[in-house]
């Protein structure tokens, strides 16, 4: 391929990285952020532009949407991306997309107007719903910019609050309430189940799309005593950094993931002893285990039109993810690792059929699903319609030597 003289490529050696976080930073899978080729850094498309006559945002995909909100809080605007610190735009965005404000606007794809791409044959296209509708649906290329939309963006209130394991069943009670009677779409939670150094540990992330949350929406959780607070009204850049994902930073790595319709009392209190359970197996070495249940409103997928994107392939229920996030640091356990990875889910997946809910067949989320997950898992009946857009656009199979999800 003769790639085009676009001054901000950087061409790298290219090199394999045993255990690679992909894309977004959101999925740990070997060789997901490899190529036996030409690798290719992002790192000089790193510009932020609001238009106001458009409202959209143009931002690079060499970014962290740490930086994206940085550029945008001045402009009293922001756009949907990533709720931790250190996500980069790309995978995300390109991958589907949950963000605090999903409940009220949808995915981050479905809130991309258009992208700038170079294409497998070299070409650089614009990429919108008009030119090229097919492309737009289900991208794929060198995404060398994105045009997201833009909303109004005030201070938000939020953080989060640390509980050791003598208050789980509080945690999850709470927790439980909340997915099932909280429906204003400005508030979301996510609790994160953590073994670490032979600790069982919750860290509850807090968020209130405004200075100040209606009162009685978050009391139940800020009853429960906590050994670590720092909840406050705050730039949402500031929030995010409050849900660092460098924690694990040097360690080997694996996640996934099962999509869930409710989180009950029984699938947390699941998830908990999932959390114990492997926390507590004798790996060899240190490990870090953690569980990120993510309730959204079952809303999330109407936002946009059935069809309108390749993830998720039925917008007609909707589904929250739960992060599966291991850590280690012996490649010894390497195997025994994703093994075990493997089988929470499973284990997870029959505790949600026996509760009652529909997940036999739900799509998962690409962002954190294992490696050898089948697409059809996450792309569904969408996936031939992806493969025909494959064989059209990249007919010499150029994007086979990158990373990432194979079609």
């Amino acid at each position: 391929m003769t790639l085009p003289a676009l001054s901000q490529l950087r061409i790298v050696a290219a090199y394999k990285i045993p255990f690679a976080v992909k894309s977004g930073g959101h999925g740990m899978n070997p060789n997901y952020s490899s190529t036996p080729g030409v690798h290719i850094a992002m790192s000089r498309f790193n510009e932020v532009k609001y238009d106001t006559k458009t409202n959209t945002a143009e931002v690079g995909p060499g970014l962290i949407w740490d930086d994206v909100y940085g550029a945008l809080d001045p402009l009293g605007v922001t756009v949907l991306g990533g709720r931790a610190t250190g996500i980069g735009v790309g995978g995300l965005a390109l991958g589907g997309g949950y963000s605090w404000k999903t409940n009220q606007f949808g995915l981050t794809v479905d809130n991309i107007r258009g992208y700038e791409v170079v294409l497998p044959n070299g070409k650089i296209a614009t990429v919108t719903n008009e030119s090229y509708p097919d492309l737009f649906w289900g991208l794929k290329g060198i995404v060398t910019k994105f045009h997201l939309v833009a909303y109004a963006q005030t201070e938000v209130w939020g953080g989060g609050l640390t509980f050791s394991g003598d208050y789980l069943d509080e945690v999850n009670a709470a927790t439980a309430v909340f997915d099932e009677t909280v429906t204003d779409p400005k508030a979301q939670i996510i609790p994160t189940y953590n073994y670490v150094q032979g600790q069982f540990l919750i860290a509850m992330s807090l968020y209130y799309d405004a200075p100040t949350p209606p009162a009685g929406i978050f009391d139940a959780f800020l009853a429960i005593p906590a050994i670590g607070t720092d909840i406050k009204t705050r730039p949402i850049r500031d929030l995010i950094r409050t849900a660092p994902t460098n924690g694990t930073l040097g360690l080997r790595g694996i996640y996934h993931t099962v999509s869930i319709v409710k989180y009950t009392e029984t699938v947390l209190a699941a998830i908990a002893n999932e959390t114990k359970f492997w926390g507590e197996y004798p790996f060899p070495g240190q490990t870090v285990i953690s569980y990120s249940a993510e309730p959204f409103l079952p809303s999330i997928f109407s936002h946009a039109p059935e069809d309108s994107s390749a993830y998720p392939p039925d917008r007609t229920i909707g589904l929250s993810p739960l992060a599966i996030s291991y850590a280690w640091n012996d490649s010894s356990a390497d195997a025994a690792m994703h093994a075990a990875a493997r089988a929470s889910a499973a284990q997870l997946m029959r505790v949600l059929i026996n509760d009652g809910q529909d997940v036999q067949n739900a799509a998962l989320y690409g962002n954190y699903a294992i490696f050898d997950t089948p697409l059809e898992k996450i792309y569904g009946r969408h996936l031939p319609r992806l493969r025909a857009l494959k064989t059209k656009y990249d007919p010499h199979n150029v994007m086979g030597l990158a990373g990432g999800w194979k079609l």
